[in-house]
C-alpha cells in the first residue's frame, strides 16, 4: 500500500471530520502509485488516519473513502456505501426523485448521482470516481434493483469546471442506451419538465424541493413575486395557492421552460418575465408597486472566499430592494446557495438591508437543503444552502 505521511501538525481538519490532503500538508510518499490509485494517509508520527485516492494534479491531493483499517477498497465497499445512502434516503424522502449520492456527506467524495423517476444522473467531479465510473454505476445499479427499483436509463453530466482542477475533460452522455433526456416530474403536486442533458447542474434543483413546499401557507391568495425563477420551482409551488404569480430570470431559455411547466400544470395565475433582477426591482420600486410575497434565489454570488466581500454587497442589494416593494406584514424568502457565504453572516447581511430599509424582521422558518443533501457537521462545504423566511413590518 501507498502510504501519504503528512507534515508535523498536519491532518487537523481529518480528525475533526474532514476528508480532504492538500499538496501542502503532506510530508511525503512512500511507494510509487498512478493518479487514481488507494493510498494509505498517516500523520507525521505515523498513526494510521484513512484511505483515499490520490491525484497529484489537483491541490486536493487525497481523497478519503474510509477511515477504518479493516476496510478494503474494492467493489463490495463501494457497494456498501451506496446501501448507506439509499436505506437513508428511504427514511428521509420521497424517493421517486431524490439525490442518492451527495459526495462528501455520503462518504464518496467527488460523485454526485441524482434520481428522476426512473432515470439516473451521474455527476463525476474527481480523477478518483472518473477512474472507477463502470464499477460505481454497476454497484449502484445492484443496490437499486435489490431493492425493486428499475432504472431504464443513465445520463452522465460531468461538466463542472472543477474536473479541470483534477486534469480531467468536461464531458456528458449516456451510461446506457440512449433515451428520451426530456422527464417530466412531480414535485409537491406540480409537473415540471427537466432536462438532464442541457438543464442546469443534473437538470434540477432538487435541493430546494421541500422549501419550494414550505412556501405554500404564505402565499395563498396572495400576489407573489418570483426572482430568479429559473424553471419556475418556486412560483409554480407558490401558484398551487396565490392570486397571482410573477417569475423573473434573465435566462430566456428558463423563462421559456417556466412558461412550459405552468401550461403543463394548466395555471392562469401565472406570468414569466424575462428580465435583470436588480432592474426589475428598482423598476417597480420607482412605480411604487408592491407585493405581498418576494422570493429570492439568485445564482451563487460567490464561488471563492476571494469574492465574498463583492457578494456581500450584492446579497444586501437584492435584499434591501425587496424589502422596499413589500406590503407591511409581507413574507421575504430570501436565499443563497454559496458554501462560502456562512448561515451568521448571510443574516447579518439581511438584518443590514432591514435596517437601512427601516424595516423590522419576523424569523418565520431558517431551512436549510433537503435532507437528501445531508449537511454533515463539521464539514463546512456540506452547508451550503440558506433559505430563510420573513415577515417584514415597518419599525
Amino acid at each position: 500500500m501507498i502510504r501519504v505521511i503528512l507534515k508535523r501538525n498536519e491532518g487537523r481538519t481529518i480528525s475533526a471530520g474532514g476528508l480532504w490532503v492538500f499538496d501542502n500538508e503532506i510530508d511525503r510518499i512512500e511507494g510509487g502509485y498512478e493518479n487514481g490509485d488507494i493510498v494509505q494517509v498517516e500523520s507525521y508520527k505515523e498513526d494510521f488516519l484513512g484511505y483515499g485516492y490520490i491525484n497529484d494534479n489537483s491541490k486536493i491531493m487525497v481523497r478519503l473513502l474510509s477511515r477504518s483499517r479493516q476496510d478494503s477498497i474494492d467493489e463490495d465497499f463501494f457497494y456498501r456505501r451506496f446501501l448507506d445512502a439509499w436505506n437513508y434516503r428511504k427514511d428521509v424522502v420521497d424517493t421517486t426523485c431524490c439525490r442518492i449520492v451527495f459526495s462528501d456527506s455520503d462518504r464518496l467524495p467527488g460523485l454526485i448521482v441524482d434520481k428522476f423517476n426512473d432515470v439516473l444522473v451521474f455527476e463525476i467531479d474527481t480523477l478518483g470516481m472518473d477512474v472507477r465510473k463502470d464499477m460505481l454505476v454497476k454497484e449502484l445499479i445492484r443496490v437499486l434493483e435489490e431493492d425493486g427499483v428499475k432504472i431504464r436509463g443513465i445520463y452522465e453530466r460531468s461538466d463542472a469546471r472543477v474536473r479541470t482542477l483534477e486534469g480531467l475533460e468536461r464531458i456528458k452522455g449516456y451510461l446506457s442506451e440512449p433515451f428520451d433526456t426530456l422527464i417530466q416530474i412531480d414535485e409537491n403536486g406540480v409537473k415540471l419538465k427537466v432536462n438532464i442533458e442541457d438543464g442546469q447542474k443534473t437538470g434540477y434543483f432538487l435541493d430546494q424541493k421541500y422549501n419550494h413546499l414550505a412556501i405554500r401557507n404564505i402565499c395563498r391568495n396572495k400576489k407573489v413575486l418570483d426572482c430568479c425563477t429559473h424553471t419556475g420551482g418556486f412560483a409554480l409551488s407558490a401558484a398551487k395557492v396565490a392570486s397571482h404569480v410573477i417569475g423573473i430570470d434573465a435566462s430566456e431559455l428558463a423563462i421559456s421552460q417556466a412558461r412550459e411547466n405552468s401550461e403543463l400544470n394548466g395555471f392562469k395565475n401565472t406570468e414569466f418575465i424575462v428580465a435583470d433582477v436588480f432592474d426589475y426591482l428598482i423598476e417597480k420600486e420607482r412605480n411604487k408597486e408592491k407585493f405581498e410575497v418576494i422570493i429570492l434565489d439568485p445564482p451563487a454570488f460567490t464561488k471563492s472566499k476571494n469574492s465574498l466581500k463583492n457578494a456581500s454587497k450584492g446579497y444586501k442589494e437584492i435584499n434591501y430592494r425587496a424589502m422596499k416593494l413589500l406590503n407591511p406584514g409581507g413574507f421575504l424568502v430570501t436565499c443563497s446557495c454559496s458554501e462560502y457565504m456562512s448561515r451568521d453572516l448571510f443574516l447579518k447581511i439581511i438584518l443590514s438591508a432591514a435596517n437601512d430599509s427601516h424595516k423590522r424582521l419576523r424569523l418565520v422558518e431558517n431551512r436549510a437543503q433537503a435532507p437528501d443533501h445531508p449537511i454533515i457537521l463539521g464539514n463546512n462545504v456540506s452547508d451550503y444552502l440558506k433559505c430563510i423566511i420573513f415577515q417584514v413590518n415597518p419599525r
